[in-house]
């Protein structure tokens, strides 16, 4: 038995979060149904680069799902609904504020039918506030939050992340965690909720150390001048000779002393008052000057947190990865099999069933066959 065997979820959700958020609980056991669009579904299936009919990145956030497609426009769309909505433990949805209720799905009209259900939505910038229907993306939220002021380029600009942090951390990961909550007090009440999940709101809590300071301190933190975000030669990012990269992080006492002995920086430059701008130039000239394969055999051993930049093909194959059997549980898609996508589900509650697929659209017409 898996934590959320018997548990259905109902996700009109599409693209990231919502579907994300789906994917970790399907994985607990859930059984997640997909209400998309008649003919085109969830915009991810269009997206490139596709194997088969849909988008390679629609499959993986969608293992082990099933799909219903149904107008939600159309009037005899609720009553298609009813007996899922009557049997659903969880409701999922990322429209903007208003745009459920006037589907007729809005919390209160669903709660009416069901009063247990654990009704959780996901916007940008929340239910409330004068932000609320504004349409955004990932890089709109944390341009907005103050995130992306805090590190920056070689010519001083924002750098762009790689990682969409909101979508995914700011959203499908506090989904769970409030759904999980709610369904905890669920138990005890007898009653289900509403969540309304912020990208916006929950991106702050990655910035502690800033509003410590601001908060605190008074003392607000800039571009690019603190321990995390470049203001140290502790915590840089510093080229070697043959272009590669090496990410040193020796932050306490400890590691910075071996740090500095291992590359040969000069022991008044090893003090914590030298100057950060003549440290960093002296431990930049020092990686420089050898390849990251020397600098790989130099720390290989040393506790100094430094490691060499690799790319993603690299990292995948790597033997920690392998040993911890991240990509272990596989994805069917068009006849293929591949590793299927990790989640920060425990393997002891993760779906034994290790290879499973997307649902195709609207693969099960009839609602009763869902339930």
């Amino acid at each position: 038995m898996q934590p959320l065997d018997g548990l259905l979820v109902l996700d009109f959700s599409t693209l990231l979060p919502g579907p994300c958020a789906s994917l970790l609980l399907a994985e607990a056991g859930a059984r997640v149904v997909k209400i998309e669009k008649p003919d085109q579904g969830d915009e991810m299936r269009s997206y490139e680069p596709k194997i088969g009919e849909d988008s390679i990145n629609f499959s993986m956030l969608n293992r082990g799902k099933q799909s219903i497609a149904i107008d939600l426009k159309e009037s005899h769309s609720l009553m298609r609904l009813l007996p899922l909505i009557e049997r659903a433990d969880v409701l999922i949805e990322q429209f903007r504020p208003g745009v459920m209720d006037r589907l007729g799905l809005g919390y209160e009209a669903v709660r009416r039918i069901n009063p247990q259900l654990v009704y959780c939505s996901i916007t940008g910038w929340g239910q409330t506030g004068p932000k609320a229907k504004n349409a955004g993306h990932d890089l709109n939220y944390m341009a907005e939050t103050g995130l992306l002021s805090l590190t920056k380029g070689a010519t001083g600009e924002p750098v762009l992340p790689p990682i969409l942090a909101a979508d995914i951390a700011g959203g499908a990961y506090p989904a769970v965690m409030n759904i999980l909550l709610a369904l905890k007090q669920r138990d005890r009440t007898g009653c289900g909720s509403y969540l309304d999940i912020c990208m916006a709101d929950n991106l702050f809590t990655f910035m502690y150390w800033g509003l410590g300071k601001g908060f605190g301190m008074g003392c607000w933190p800039g571009s690019g001048d603190e321990i995390v975000t470049g203001g140290s030669p502790r915590y840089q990012i510093y080229p070697t000779k043959d272009g590669s990269y090496l990410a040193a992080a020796p932050l306490e006492d400890k590691f910075w002393n071996t740090f500095c002995k291992l590359i040969g920086l000069p022991e008044l430059l090893c003090r914590a008052d030298a100057p950060v701008a003549i440290v960093k130039a002296a431990v930049g000239e020092r990686i420089a000057a050898a390849n990251a394969e020397h600098w790989r055999e130099v720390f290989a051993g040393q506790e100094v947190c430094c490691s060499i930049v690799v790319t993603l093909q690299e990292a995948v194959q790597d033997a920690q990865v392998k040993v911890r059997g991240l990509f272990e549980h596989q994805l069917e898609v068009a006849g293929r099999t591949l590793p299927a996508l990790p989640t920060p589900i425990a393997p002891l509650f993760r779906a034994q069933t290790h290879c499973a697929s997307a649902p195709r659209l609207n693969e099960t017409q009839d609602p009763m066959l869902l339930i």
